[in-house]
């Protein structure tokens, strides 16, 4: 059994893309973010970063009982357990140039051009004009690569094409002002629109729903999220 550690986010989503794919069954331990749950002793000894995704896979390797954290890691130890969506064994050198694309450059760049667009106190143009041109650069390099392709990676669906999906469903939060955000990058467009129909996209987006995660964007949640913009207490 894996214990699936969820807060509905663009990282955690890709995580319940696979485990709906690979039809895994799993235990969904909500962790409020904007209640600070990430930062629980209990939830820092899954994960030392206090941060979502985290798996715990009750069977790991051995038999014995597994941590992985960070969304790309769980994509790659679950691809791996399953032998499912890892692509063919040529394959593996482009899957891990894309995955990790996606992870040093669509994520980051995407999660930065969010705050600074609507979470940061400032609205400062530079960095929201530096965010927002370096996601408009990541889509287009993502594009220009899709162009005669299906997949992200050799012919087949992989974790390449999840986890690029998880970031590009929020598109119009990283991008907003746009009626049609994907329109600007045609292959990018076809190509989301071929994942998103996947019947495990509607599942994936339907995890956590029963649970009421704190909406409100107070100066508590501000604390639990964005712990380092602010100074610790004297000891």
């Amino acid at each position: 059994m894996i214990r699936f550690y969820f807060h509905p986010t663009p990282n955690p989503a890709k995580v319940a893309l696979f485990l709906e794919e690979a039809g895994l069954p799993y235990e969904l331990v909500p962790v409020d973010t904007r209640k600070g749950e990430q930062h629980l002793p209990a939830f820092r000894a899954i994960n030392p970063n206090g941060k979502l995704p985290a798996i715990v896979d009750t069977e790991g390797p051995g038999g014995k009982e597994t941590r992985v954290f960070d969304s790309s890691a769980i994509l790659l130890y679950l691809a791996e357990k399953t032998g499912r969506f890892a692509g063919s064994p040529a394959d593996r050198p482009e899957l891990l140039s894309w995955l990790f694309f996606i992870a040093s450059g669509i994520g980051p760049y995407s999660g930065q051009a969010v705050h600074f667009q609507l979470a940061a106190p400032e609205k400062l143009p530079y960095a929201i004009n530096r965010y927002r041109r370096e996601v408009d650069r990541h889509y287009q390099v993502l594009d220009q690569h899709l162009a005669g392709r299906d997949y992200i990676v050799g012919s087949d669906y992989t974790i390449a094409d999840i986890s690029a999906w998880g970031w590009l469903d929020r598109a119009g939060v990283a991008l907003p002002g746009e009626a049609d955000v994907l329109a600007a990058y045609p292959n990018l467009k076809r190509w989301f629109a071929a994942i998103d129909a996947r019947p495990a996209v509607a599942k994936a987006r339907a995890v956590g729903k029963s649970h009421s995660f704190k909406a409100e964007m107070d100066e508590d949640a501000r604390r639990a999220l964005f712990p380092s913009n602010y100074p610790k207490a004297a000891e």
